[in-house]
């Protein structure tokens, strides 16, 4: 029995045509910015999302830490929503790494509006409260199950940081997926920000790479923060090359991935146990009402041949899709699922 991966879109495997590519990439030293590939591919995404200029880092993480560092200081705060990646996955980097806090805010399925933000809002002349100086939000939202941010909520919501004087950015890990899923233009996401990450390692299925596209003068400050983290690296064109590849082969697919969620959440309505709602991209969270509970669960879909992750602390999986899982395999998968919940 062959092994279905749907813990996540960052398992996915270099296709033959992505690896050929990467091997007869044209390479130099990109700390010297000398890695003809690295810089197509820069200006590729800058141009795409309507920015001055982006820089190509190793990890999705790296790149939302570059931009929390070029937008705050020590001391400083920066507005999140509660779900955020940058609250829970990146190993509290914020105020490690730049000593500024993280204010949490609630948002149904990871997505607030403009007065949610605004009644958090700090004066800046209390010397009780610490600076706020930033805004951050993420579309789509891993936690709030691949959510898309609609675009008349994020304009608000840049609106209503800029009347304040704060930046925002925006986490655009799997902005690729809200632009197929929505219509939006990328760029239409991108002007609401003053810093936006993109990553190439997840739907598009690039083996690592992410970018932070901005302004030409906040440039100099994102290789130096990126140095300092050790993210300066040299013949990286390989790398440079599959996100390239990937642009211009996994972009247009990624609504199989979306279509592929969506007939696993039809099959998952039929299973007792189990539910969920109707995905909007390609992350989809399944609610276990079994005695195994969501952990017992996953490992029993696991022996069914099915690989997904338990929700710490909760009673749901999730199930992402992916290209190496195409749409043609969703009926397996359902069947899969159906046993493991019979165990």
């Amino acid at each position: 029995m062959d092994l279905l991966d749907l813990r996540s879109d960052t398992v996915t495997r270099p296709t033959p045509g992505m690896r050929k590519a990467m091997a007869e990439a044209e390479v130099g030293d990109d700390v010297y910015g000398e890695d003809p590939t690295v810089n197509r591919l820069q200006d590729r995404v800058a141009e795409m999302l309507g920015k001055e200029c982006a820089l190509w880092v190793p990890t999705g993480t790296m790149a939302n830490q570059l931009a929390v560092g070029a937008l705050v200081s020590q001391g400083d705060e920066i507005v999140c929503e509660r779900g955020s990646h940058i609250v829970n996955y990146e190993g509290a980097a914020a105020p490690a790494l730049w000593g500024a806090q993280t204010l949490v805010i609630d948002g149904p399925r990871g997505i607030f509006d403009a007065e949610t933000l605004r009644a958090v809002l700090r004066r800046s002349d209390d010397v009780h409260a610490p600076l706020q100086k930033a805004v951050a939000v993420e579309n789509t939202h891993n936690r709030g199950g691949g959510s898309v941010w609609p675009i008349a909520t994020l304009r608000a919501v840049s609106q209503a940081a800029r009347e304040a004087g704060l930046a925002l950015h925006l986490d655009g890990a799997r902005l690729w997926n809200a632009n197929v899923a929505s219509g939006v233009a990328l760029s239409e996401y991108a002007a609401c920000a003053d810093t936006v990450s993109v990553a190439l390692s997840k739907g598009l299925g690039a083996p690592a790479g992410s970018l932070v596209a901005t302004t030409r003068a906040r440039l100099p400050l994102l290789k130096r923060l990126r140095k300092r983290l050790g993210g300066g690296m040299r013949q990286v064109g390989v790398l440079a090359a599959a996100g390239l590849y990937a642009l211009d082969h996994h972009l247009r697919r990624l609504d199989e991935d979306h279509r592929c969620a969506k007939a696993l959440a039809e099959g998952v309505q039929g299973i007792r146990g189990l539910r969920c709602a109707m995905p909007e991209t390609n992350l989809l969270f399944v609610d276990v009402d079994l005695p195994m509970g969501a952990a017992g669960f996953a490992a029993a879909c696991k022996a069914e041949g099915l690989l997904c992750n338990a929700e710490g602390g909760k009673a749901r999986v999730r199930l992402v899709t992916h290209l190496d899982v195409p749409l043609a395999r969703a009926g397996d998968a359902v069947a899969r699922l159906k046993r493991a919940a019979a165990r």
